[in-house]
This record gives structure tokens, C-alpha cells and sequence, in this order.
């Protein structure tokens, strides 16, 4: 990044099609103001007796923040916050616990990755420092959907993109007291998100900044749902190039758009550029839920997201997702080279 006291600098990112660069104004981050990142009520999305017309304003807002910063809060969202406080709680021993206990699911002992992360082995941005956090991550089982019957129903061509490790790894090496409530989380917040799908084509039938916590980025597929604690830290680019401190508000989520989203629109919704800086001298906590197509399935341009009348024409090739995802967490774990 380059650094001047008069002129916007130059942010470079990776992308699955090489590096991007955003222009950032010579500001100090501020925080962002309600019309920036709203706070957009979901109860309409969970009763019964709301009309078509309520649960189309909620799909307006959404598009409004998706189409300008995309980022927005959302509140009335029916996870309960027994199940939020339970998961960080959980999350919160694990992550203190020794080393050697939480080596026993290292993600060194995972043919995909999957499972702990230790401080120092992953790069969001190449171009900026190693991050500096450690993580617990894994991908969607169908085994642990409420909504999946019989794993015999699901269909080969979706089945052979679900990988996993043998013996149930890395959830077999992990503690019960942190695998309960944290598969609780995951199964409360995949519901929701199935929820925010639903709204979303709903609204579109209608028409130190060298060391990071996490570094600048964009999310690779369709939107994140993001549940942080108190202690922030999360910060937002918005269009102009001004870094924005999404303050935590109690009771909510935080969602944004990611690479598919913005490639299916044409680019009418935005994959927003966020990052984490955390100064505060307090550990911090962020659960983050990534909700996408599945592998087996090709990201393309929607047709009614062309104006063919207007000239549009479609930005994007069609990508295959398993390969579009792959790019980018190979980049993810290359903590060799860039910053320091």
C-alpha cells in the first residue's frame, strides 16, 4: 500500500481472477452512520401473518444496503440469544484452552483444512501482514442439517463436492462441550440464512494498518452472516474509499455480500471490502457463517440482471464454484510471501 498524506493511496486485494486494487481516502477511520449501514428488522420474514407487502419492504432495504455499501445489520432475526451467548461462551474455552489440546484438531491433521488454525497461518490480503488471529473452521456436513432427512436423497453430482475427513475429523478431536453448542450455532444460523435467500430473490423477482487482525478482503461466494462480540474492531470500505468501524449493536448480525453475489447481479449488489483491526488489548471473538452455491453448481450472470435495453451486457463468465472457492483458499494459506 502505498502512503501519502494528500492523495488517496492504493489498496491492492486478491481476487480469484488476480489482484484488484481499491483507491482509500487519506481519512482516519470513522464510524459509519444508520444510513450507511442500516439496521433492517427481519420479523416480517418470520410470521405467519405478514403480508406479501411487509415482507417486500424488508427485500427493498436489503437491496438499498446491497447495493450501496453492502453491509447492514439485521435484528429480529429468530436466533435465539441463548444459542449466541452458549457458542461464544463454548468458543471462548476452546480458543483459551493449552495448545496441545487444541492441536489434537489442527488443521495440519485435515486432508481440506479444516479444523483449528493456529496464529500465523493465514493471509486474507498477500499484499498485507499475516494475520494475526487463530480459527476454528469447517465446511457445511449435511449429517448436521435439521433440514436432511436421508444423505441417500441428496444427489451424487452434490454429494461428491461435500468432502470431509475420515472419523468425523475435526469435530472427533474437539471437546463435547464445544461441539454442542457450536453445531447449535451453525444449525440456528443456516436456518436464517436459507431465510435471507428466500428475501433476497424475493427482491430480485421485483427487479497500524501494516499489521491486521484480518486482513482486507472480499468473501468468495454469496453473502456472511457474522455474529461479534462486544469488543469490535470490524471496519467497512465504503464506495468512496472511506473505511467505516461497524460498531457491534447488541441483539444483531452483521451481513454482507460476497464475489458471487456481486457476479450473479452484474454488479448491482456490492462484495464490500471489510478487514479487522483490533487495538483494543482484548481478545476478541467473531463467529462467521459463510452461506454459498453448492461446488458442484457454476456462478453466472442472472439474465434479469441484464437491461438488455439499456445495452447492458453480461460483465462475468460463467466460473465453477468448486474452482472459484479452491483459488482462493490456496491464496489464503500462503502466508509466505507479502507483508510481514
Amino acid at each position: 500500500m502505498s502512503t501519502t498524506d494528500q492523495h488517496p493511496t492504493t489498496l491492492r486485494l486478491a481476487s480469484g481472477n488476480g489482484p484488484i486494487t481499491r483507491s482509500i481516502l487519506p481519512h482516519p477511520p470513522r464510524d459509519a452512520l444508520p444510513s450507511e449501514l442500516p439496521i433492517i428488522s427481519l420479523a416480517p420474514l418470520f410470521s405467519s401473518s405478514s403480508s406479501l407487502a411487509s415482507r417486500m419492504e424488508v427485500a427493498q432495504q436489503i437491496r438499498q444496503a446491497a447495493t450501496t455499501n453492502g453491509f447492514f445489520y439485521i435484528k429480529d432475526h429468530d436466533v435465539p440469544s441463548s444459542i449466541i451467548q452458549e457458542a461464544e461462551t463454548a468458543a471462548f474455552t476452546f480458543f483459551r484452552s493449552p495448545t496441545s489440546l487444541k492441536e489434537k484438531a489442527s488443521m495440519h491433521n485435515s486432508l481440506y483444512k479444516y479444523g483449528w488454525k493456529p496464529p500465523r497461518t493465514q493471509r486474507l490480503n498477500p499484499f498485507e501482514s499475516v494475520d494475526h488471529r487463530e480459527s476454528f473452521s469447517w465446511r457445511y456436513d449435511p449429517r448436521y442439517d435439521p433440514s436432511v432427512n436421508d444423505l441417500a436423497e441428496i444427489p451424487e453430482e452434490v454429494m461428491r463436492f461435500i468432502k470431509h475427513d475420515a472419523d468425523d475429523y475435526p469435530w472427533s478431536a474437539v471437546p463435547l462441550e464445544f461441539k454442542g453448542p457450536v453445531i447449535g450455532y451453525f444449525q440456528a444460523v443456516l436456518g436464517l440464512g436459507r431465510v435471507l435467500q428466500r428475501a433476497f430473490a424475493l427482491r430480485q423477482k421485483m427487479g497500524d494498518e501494516t499489521r491486521v487482525s484480518i486482513g482486507s478482503h472480499t468473501d468468495f461466494q454469496l453473502f456472511t452472516i457474522l455474529g461479534q462480540d462486544q469488543v469490535g474492531g470490524l471496519q467497512v470500505l465504503s464506495r468512496s474509499g472511506q473505511w467505516l468501524n461497524a460498531k457491534p449493536i447488541p441483539g444483531t448480525f452483521v451481513v454482507n455480500f460476497g464475489d458471487y453475489m456481486q457476479r450473479i447481479t452484474n454488479d448491482k449488489y456490492v462484495s464490500t471490502v471489510h478487514r479487522v483491526q483490533n487495538y483494543s488489548g482484548r481478545e476478541r471473538l467473531s463467529m462467521a457463517f459463510f452461506f454459498g452455491f453448492n461446488l458442484n453448481e457454476t456462478c453466472e450472470v442472472l439474465d434479469s440482471c441484464v437491461d438488455v435495453e439499456k445495452g447492458e451486457e453480461k460483465k462475468y463468465e460463467a466460473v465453477s464454484c468448486w474452482e472459484w472457492t479452491q483459488r482462493r483458499v490456496r491464496m489464503m494459506h500462503d502466508v509466505k510471501g507479502g507483508g510481514s
